[in-house]
């Protein structure tokens, strides 16, 4: 019986790294994304920011004031959720391609079962490192994965060499791994069970695996035999399968601007051939198509077609993104980027348009 193989993704500073992405002049700068700060004065926390900004103290859920006194020279952003949730759900169907099995635990987060996976790519830590490169390549973001047979130590080992980082833990040394970490590095520990396990002189995850079961069921209840279990790596949660694909995207960065739309056409039929092939892996079907066009300055519009009927054809996604650039072909500015998207998605048996006209 192959040893279960789980993979915890933890996406690096998610909602900075995505804003970075889209305002490159961010890059390797403090970077805090939440409330005005209205010079020290704004009101609200800070949401997330850039490890950058992390070396000065800041930190998510903080008062965007003590943010300011500490960085007062960050670049302060306003979140754009909407923006988030949607290239989350494009990383989500990336990574949901290598997993048996496949889990979203939060906007940035996801387990994946990949025991039979790892056989077809020649090894776990292959596959891990295949899964950031194409991160990397496709979606310009960066992750942090832990491997290990089960989903609590897996999400302990992603965050052992953040950003960017790779952690492997043998199955054959888990408890090992585990024991000289401190029990605050277990998933759901929070400060008051950590007070309580210290107070009983337990703290470590060593220590807590062979602290007599009796007695921590007399101090947790139930949450006794969940404890002992992670500390003992005998935590075998099945990965829950939840994930539900809303849209299918794309976006190509010119190298160099362009106002050249014999190749902005070219390279739209591309995208919406990518973006096709994946609508197929995904057995769905279509009715909104959008086009994204990004010109120098950062000056970015949407534009959107919804059909009348769903479709499969990658006809129709290049005939509509095609007609979404008329309006755009005179602007005054070249193109930085441009990028395809497919929604309102379904998985049905009736018939579509594309059947009909057969």
């Amino acid at each position: 019986m192959l040893t279960r193989v789980i993979f915890h993704v933890d996406l690096d500073a998610f909602y900075a790294s995505v804003e970075i992405r889209s305002n490159p002049s961010y890059r390797g700068l403090p970077l805090i994304i939440g409330a005005d700060p209205k010079d020290g004065k704004g009101r609200g926390v800070v949401v997330t920011c850039s490890y950058e900004a992390r070396k000065f103290g800041v930190r998510s859920a903080q008062p965007i004031s003590i943010a300011y006194k500490l960085c007062p020279n960050a670049i302060y952003v306003r979140p754009n959720f909407e923006l988030y949730d949607e290239v989350s759900g494009d990383v989500m169907g990336l990574l949901k391609r290598f997993a048996d099995k496949f889990e979203q635990a939060s906007i940035d987060e996801a387990y994946m079962d990949v025991t039979q996976a790892c056989i077809r790519y020649g090894g776990s830590v292959e596959l891990a490192k295949q899964i950031k490169l194409e991160l990397e390549t496709i979606e310009r973001l960066t992750c942090s994965i832990g491997i290990a047979p089960n989903k609590s130590i897996a999400k302990i080992a992603s965050d052992m060499k953040k950003p960017n980082g790779l952690t492997y833990v043998d199955p054959a040394r888990v408890k090992e791994f585990l024991a000289p970490l401190p029990v605050s590095k277990i998933s759901g520990i929070g400060k008051k069970t950590e007070q309580k396990l210290n107070e009983l002189g337990i703290k470590t995850i060593g220590e807590l695996a062979v602290y007599p079961t009796a007695k921590l069921y007399e101090e947790f209840g139930k949450n006794a035999v969940w404890l002992w279990a992670i500390a003992n790596a005998e935590e075998q949660v099945e990965i829950q399968e939840n994930y539900v694909i809303k849209s299918i995207g794309t976006e190509r960065t010119f190298e160099e601007d362009t106002d050249d739309w014999a190749l902005i056409e070219k390279e739209l039929r591309v995208l919406s051939g990518s973006v096709h092939e994946r609508l197929l892996t995904e057995k769905m079907f279509f009715k909104t198509v959008t086009l994204k066009i990004r010109f120098v300055g950062f000056e970015t519009y949407t534009r959107s077609k919804t059909l009348r009927f769903s479709s499969s054809s990658k006809e129709s996604i290049i005939d509509e993104i095609l007609h979404l650039t008329t309006e755009f072909r005179s602007h005054a500015k070249k193109v930085r980027l441009i990028g395809v998207r497919i929604s309102s998605l379904e998985k049905r048996q009736a018939k579509t348009i594309d059947e009909f006209t057969k």
